[in-house]
């Protein structure tokens, strides 16, 4: 995960990470309770390192780097996110998430662009003795 540092520090430096904890839904009233940005900020990292179950959060412990970029305290345990989570209902979900990810493609939307697409292909290999030229 060397490269998760560096895009954490690109979300922290632009402003995409704060707008996006700002806009979540989520509030606490227990003086007990991790606070927002240690939950949302463990949830970004988790799916940035490429995991797709809560029991695999806690392999992030060990990152010492990644949360200091994002302002976190901690990172917080697999039950405290998924409690964390059930407490949004789906339509906060949406409307939480929906002008988000909008934002981060506008402005491709409204760009004029072209796609040029190079569809020659390049043998790399087959000069080997007896070698056939394949397409799968």
């Amino acid at each position: 995960m060397p490269q998760l540092a560096f895009f954490a520090e690109f979300l922290a430096t632009t402003g995409v990470y704060d707008s996006w904890l700002n806009s979540c839904p989520l509030s606490y009233s227990s003086g007990n309770a991790p606070s927002k940005r240690d939950v949302l900020g463990t949830l970004l990292l988790s799916i940035l390192a490429g995991h797709r179950r809560y029991a695999h959060i806690t392999g992030l412990r060990g990152d010492g780097v990644s949360p200091q970029i994002l302002g976190m305290s901690k990172i917080v345990s697999e039950d405290s996110l998924r409690r964390s989570l059930a407490r949004m209902s789906d339509e906060q979900s949406r409307d939480w998430l929906r002008p988000q990810l909008l934002a981060s493609v506008q402005a491709a939307l409204n760009t004029p662009w072209i796609l040029d697409v190079d569809t020659t292909i390049k043998t790399l290999f087959g000069k080997q003795s007896g070698a056939e030229v394949g397409y799968n």
